[in-house]
């Protein structure tokens, strides 16, 4: 494009060569992989599956925003809850039904959207806001972040991991700042190389699920009338249809982030009507053969923030790699075997930067502190949401974040321009003028 940021190794319609392509999209899978896995592990579905279907997701997600937007659809950690007690009860045709539904109320607020437009969104949603929320996007992984690079399987503080953790932290800066050409380009997938090898060299990678594992296995994929004969549960539709509600919230703010990373407004080309056909249509597609609901990936986005690299072309190649690994059981396995302290290092980098891309929007768009208004919006979006003051109300959770957008927009409606004190001070300074 003629309009390309300077800074931009490559812009998100420019395809890299070969090589680069293999690169860079292996180290998006990298970085994604813990997550969409871990979500499976938990609940008791297969990991094959969910790396198939976030593939597949990502690829459809791609193909219904026109190419424009470079998002990786992963595991959303937002329904572990009401699928793991689905799991105990009903089993895996319930979390079915209750993720097509999610995918469901995706496509019909799209078609909400497609009809009345997108306009409103600049209006409930101005810097004062857009810049709090994504900080809270990245500083509430913190403590995951911080969890995974101090705590072992048997719950205790373990120096060990913490040291690798660093290593690994301190050689992709290292990676980052140092390297040119094609490796500047990978420092995370270096980082996350090294510090594995690290890893290895502490003692702390257990390679038994490798050596057990096939070298071609197929996913135990669960497709109605295949695998399961369907019937209708309503409460699995009830509990966790209402949640994509809060997990568009959270998409909502990753798209913020990409229109900041990129300089572009995707709520407007291709449209938010898109952007949520795309995530609800990637939801739905896991449903059918087995996988989780899937949702943007702050990960992912973290990665374009510190390498420059935009290309939708790079995330199409990521989601092909996460198709294949799915069939490859040795190659998979190996991936598990990442340890946590290796995940936790990259994860200091890569959520801080999502953080700091919330403070540079504040930045850029000169965003006045000096103004009450501006100042107590912005409190409540970072203390709620970092803090993550989730809201119950009987089996449905709200996340801190949800809470804090929504607190955040209701007072940028009703809160005047001005507070009453600095209203009578600018007319005293006028009267004295």
């Amino acid at each position: 494009m003629s309009d390309k940021r300077r800074d931009v190794v490559l812009d998100v319609n420019e395809r890299p060569g070969f090589g680069q392509w293999v690169g860079l999209s292996i180290q998006h899978m990298f970085s994604m992989f813990g997550s969409t896995v871990l979500v499976p592990i938990l609940v008791g579905l297969n990991p094959g599956i969910a790396l198939f279907s976030s593939g597949v997701g990502t690829l459809m997600y791609i193909l219904i925003t026109k190419g424009k937007i470079p998002a990786y659809m992963g595991s959303s950690f937002s329904f572990i809850v009401p699928m793991i007690a689905l799991m105990k009860t009903v089993g895996y045709p319930g979390i079915a039904q209750g993720t097509i539904a999610v995918g469901c109320v995706y496509l019909v607020v799209s078609l909400v959207v497609s009809m009345i437009g997108a306009d409103w969104i600049d209006r409930l949603l101005p810097p004062v806001i857009v810049g709090p929320i994504i900080m809270v996007i990245g500083l509430s992984l913190a403590g995951t972040a911080a969890k995974d690079a101090t705590i072992n399987a048997a719950g205790h503080y373990d120096l060990k991991f913490f040291v690798v953790a660093l290593l690994t932290l301190l050689v992709t800066i290292a990676f980052n700042m140092f390297m040119k050409g094609f490796l500047g380009l990978i420092p995370i997938l270096l980082g996350i190389v090294v510090g594995y090898v690290i890893a290895v060299l502490f003692g702390i990678v257990d390679f038994t699920p490798v050596l057990h594992a096939h070298w071609l296995s197929l996913p135990a994929f669960q497709i109605p009338f295949v695998n399961y004969k369907p019937k209708l549960y309503w409460g699995a539709i009830l509990s966790m249809a209402p949640i994509a509600f809060v997990t568009m919230t959270e998409h909502m703010g990753h798209i913020m982030v990409l229109n900041q990373l990129t300089e572009r407004n995707f709520f407007k080309d291709p449209g938010l009507n898109h952007t949520l056909a795309g995530d609800g249509t990637a939801s739905i597609i896991a449903g059918f053969v087995g996988g989780p609901p899937v949702t943007s990936y702050g990960e992912n986005i973290g990665v374009l923030a510190i390498t420059k690299v935009h290309s939708v072309y790079v995330l199409a190649g990521a989601a092909l790699f996460a198709i294949i690994f799915g069939f490859i059981g040795k190659l998979s396995a190996l991936i598990e075997t990442i340890p946590k302290p290796v995940i936790g290092g990259i994860s200091f980098l890569l959520f801080g930067v999502i953080a700091s891309s919330g403070l540079r929007v504040l930045i850029d768009n000169r965003v006045d502190f000096d103004k009450k208004r501006n100042l107590m919006i912005a409190s409540v979006i970072l203390v709620i949401g970092i803090g993550n003051a989730y809201l119950q109300l009987g089996q449905y959770q709200f996340s801190g974040l949800a809470v804090a957008a929504v607190l955040g927009i209701i007072l940028n409606l009703i809160l005047p321009k001005e507070a009453r004190s600095e209203r009578e001070a600018q007319q005293k300074n006028e009267q004295t003028e």
